[in-house]
């Protein structure tokens, strides 16, 4: 598995968002997993499971283990790597044997944390080192640390984007477009992948919430308003994307993209665009010194938005570690959490975004932050709420069904007109926010 089926969570949710899911139980009473005093005190035996199959296999994950036993000698880590993690972990979870440390799947219903996993402390005290904690508090406690996050952005292949021309980051959709076409003009390459067959990458237009207006408040504007509305932020998006497409700026047959395809292929110059986000850049560049192309072809830009002349970034968490409420050992599971955060150098060797606050930014931002890009860190206080109303409206703004159709309306392979069809995901989201709100 990729590493991109992280971020999701929260970049990226899969299609099982929408899904119910019952089981686990148990009372959070007594169950906080708490920081241990002495590491070498600290003993068990421990499962963790994970969606990085990748680093299992190739004997990464072992290495992460055994530094980490250098400090917790008395702590076991065995590691359960699952291919398809959201659908197996939710059927676990209707038993009480679902590991010991596990990544949170996206199924799991915010407001149900606690009868799942165990606290990791307060948000109060957790918040003044780490970020994200929001994500995952339930009632002031925390229930889950991501070991990392990303923020959303084009990779693009800069030699490509300078024979068009281009050498100044589009500001506004209208630019972005003017840029994609003086690239299929003037260029061999496409101008924008879509990576369609492979459907998560659709999901990755969500990113673009709180880009467009520099909020940090933008997820509590899904949960109180139309995505879709006139200045609705996913309509910003869905309208670009619709546009790329529309205009014939993608490649010939989207239903034969491949994902894995495309990182050498944009890295050699025959794909110039893609919107992913900042964990995807080290796999883009490792791709471009396999295929002996330059890996500082590939650029990384934010979406062509400006508020007050400033553009913004999300900052958003990968996939959250949490404790299960049923382990025995729930002293090893945190300190193994902890220590992965803390220590492990994860974020680092992704070249993500540490979830210290005071670590500083990776390499692969520094375009960013030399352009001026403000990384803002939304308040997820509504987030359970947005799950509930997504759930409600069977819109599914982090699964791909509705982007594909976007796509296929776009590219004549289904009718409809984009306007009605935006329309009507407003609707319907509206319309469910009513009855979650009563």
């Amino acid at each position: 598995m990729n590493h991109r089926k992280t971020l999701t969570g929260t970049l990226l949710a899969a299609a099982l968002l929408a899904s119910g899911c019952t089981g686990g139980g148990g009372s959070s009473k007594g169950a906080d997993a708490e920081a241990a005093d002495d590491p070498a005190q600290v003993s068990g035996s421990i499962t963790v499971l994970t969606h990085r199959t990748d680093i299992v296999q190739d004997g990464t994950m072992q290495k992460y283990a055994d530094a980490f036993n250098k400090t917790y000698p008395k702590v076991k880590v065995k590691f359960d790597a699952i291919t398809d993690y959201e659908a197996e972990v939710k059927i676990r979870m209707n038993t009480d044997n679902y590991g010991d440390v596990l990544m949170i799947p996206a199924v799991i219903k915010k407001n149900d944390y606690p009868k799942f996993f165990a606290s990791l402390g307060t948000q109060r005290e957790l918040s003044e080192k780490y970020r994200f904690t929001d994500f995952t508090a339930v009632d002031g406690k925390v229930y889950g640390q991501s070991p990392m996050g990303a923020a959303p952005g084009f990779l693009y292949n800069k030699r490509i984007w300078a024979e068009a021309g281009v050498t100044d980051w589009p500001t506004t959709p209208a630019e972005f477009l003017t840029a994609l076409k003086a690239i299929k003009s003037k260029t061999d390459a496409v101008p924008y992948y879509t990576n369609f067959a492979a459907q998560w990458p659709l999901t990755q237009w969500t990113a673009v919430n709180g880009s467009v207006s520099c909020d940090t408040e933008a997820t509590t504007r899904l949960a109180e308003g139309n995505p879709w509305g006139e200045d609705g932020e996913l309509r910003v998006a869905d309208q670009l994307l619709y546009d790329i497409v529309h205009q014939k700026l993608i490649e010939k047959d989207p239903s034969t993209t491949n994902w894995e395809n495309s990182k050498p292929q944009l890295a050699k110059g025959e794909i110039a665009t893609a919107w992913l986000g900042s964990w995807a850049v080290i796999q883009f560049r490792q791709a471009a010194e396999k295929a002996g192309a330059d890996p500082d072809d590939i650029g990384f830009m934010p979406f062509p938005a400006r508020v007050d002349g400033k553009a913004c970034a999300t900052v958003n968490p990968d996939y959250n570690q949490a404790v299960s409420i049923h382990s025995k050992h729930k002293e090893a599971a945190r300190a193994w959490i902890d220590w992965f955060t803390d220590k492990s150098g994860y974020a680092q060797d992704n070249l993500s975004i540490s979830t210290l606050k005071d670590a500083p930014l990776p390499e692969v931002l520094k375009p960013y932050e030399d352009q001026g890009v403000e990384l803002i860190e939304l308040d997820d206080a509504e987030g359970a709420k947005v799950k509930e109303i997504d759930n409600a409206s069977e819109v599914g703004i982090n699964a791909p069904a509705y982007r594909q159709e976007l796509v296929d309306i776009a590219r004549g392979a289904k009718d409809g007109d984009i306007d009605d069809f935006l329309d009507d995901l407003g609707k319907r989201w509206t319309e469910a926010a009513k009855t979650v709100g009563s």
